[in-house]
C-alpha cells in the first residue's frame, strides 16, 4: 500500500500499524481509511477541536511561506 508523504505538520498523532509496525502518524499523513477508523466515533466537540487546531497550523503555513491560495480562474 502507498501511504501519504509523512510531513508531521499537525501535531496530532495516532498510533497506526503499517508494514506490520506501529508508528505514531499526524491526522493530515492518515490515509482515508485511518481518519474514518480514528473519527468514527469522536463527538463534536472532538471535531471542533481538531478543526480549530488544523486551521492554527494551515495559517502558520500559509504565514511562514507568506502564500495565498489563488483558484485557477485567478480570484481569490
Amino acid at each position: 500500500m502507498t501511504y501519504p508523504t509523512m510531513r508531521n505538520l499537525d501535531g496530532v498523532y495516532f498510533r497506526v500499524k503499517r508494514d506490520d509496525r506501529f508508528t505514531p502518524v499526524c491526522w493530515t499523513d492518515l490515509t482515508d481509511d485511518e481518519r474514518e477508523r480514528f473519527g468514527a466515533d469522536r463527538p463534536a466537540t472532538w471535531w471542533k477541536s481538531l478543526a480549530e487546531h488544523l486551521t492554527d497550523c494551515l495559517r502558520y503555513v500559509g504565514d511562514e511561506l507568506d502564500i495565498e491560495f489563488v483558484d485557477k480562474e485567478g480570484t481569490e
